[in-house]
């Protein structure tokens, strides 16, 4: 009996690591996402956030949001990573979150980047944040619905190991694909200078809607209890390319108004 317990208890845990909570792109996903952000971005743009970084790349940088949740000392930014949003409602409509979500977060990391009177460490910090925040924005589950934390608790399979839908779109089918950061922003779709400029356009708020349109697609794309496989991946990672891509350009033209 002792025997069949201790076989028991790795089972146990391996199954409760599948429901963790995750509010984030996976790694790759944020430094494609700010590698493709360096590309478009102004060479005297570029000069001044090399300074302000000391040289590590936006690349580098991007999961430091991520990084520093262990530390209580940054609990105040957890929220800042997420919008709760039912499938009905819009930015304007949803009862907002009293400690902050992904709006107040970038929007205070723009207003705090453009004051002239924030030091240099606090210019770090918040650029740091500001391009995990962007990053954050294009995840469509990260404007998910509060009962389920984002499809955290929308419990399916991947090639037939438990996990939750939120972690598919962050990291399962990404990780599938097998490329690193570099190459899925190397091989981004060729946009002209048209479409970039629509990618461009709009405000956060609109932004933020127009994910959420994505969100209801990707709830209704599979059943609780669903072994997701090619099939899925072949359906969905266009969107994911898409919007990692969207998200770099859209933090590259935040960034390029920020600092020209």
């Amino acid at each position: 009996m002792k025997f069949k317990l201790f076989l028991l208890i790795p089972f146990f845990f391996l199954g409760k690591s599948t429901s963790e909570e995750t509010f984030f792109w996976g790694q790759n996903g944020h430094r494609a996402t700010a590698k493709i952000a360096e590309n478009h971005l102004k060479k005297r743009v570029k000069k001044k956030i090399d300074k302000l970084l000391n040289g590590q790349s936006l690349a580098f940088v991007s999961t430091f949001a991520d990084e520093i949740k262990s530390d209580r000392a940054y609990s105040k930014y957890y929220s800042w990573h997420y919008i709760n949003m039912d499938l009905h409602e819009t930015y304007a409509t949803t009862a907002k979150n009293p400690k902050g979500d992904l709006v107040t977060g970038i929007n205070e990391c723009i207003k705090i980047l453009k004051d002239k009177n924030s030091t240099d460490e606090d210019k770090s910090f918040h650029l740091k944040m500001l391009v995990h925040f962007v990053g954050d924005l294009h995840q469509p589950l990260h404007i998910g619905q509060r009962e389920d934390k984002g499809g955290n608790t929308v419990q399916v399979q991947w090639f037939g190991t438990g996990t939750n839908l939120h972690s598919v779109w962050d990291t399962k089918m990404i990780e599938e694909w097998n490329m690193s950061y570099l190459e899925l922003a190397d091989n981004a779709k060729d946009l002209t200078k048209k479409q970039i400029k629509a990618i461009e356009a709009g405000t956060l708020v609109e932004w933020v809607d127009e994910v959420h349109e994505l969100t209801k697609k990707v709830y209704s794309s599979a059943k609780v209890g669903e072994n997701l496989r090619y099939r899925y991946s072949y359906d969905h990672f266009g969107t994911v390319r898409d919007q990692l891509q969207k998200g770099g350009i859209r933090l590259a033209k935040i960034l390029n108004e920020i600092f020209c």
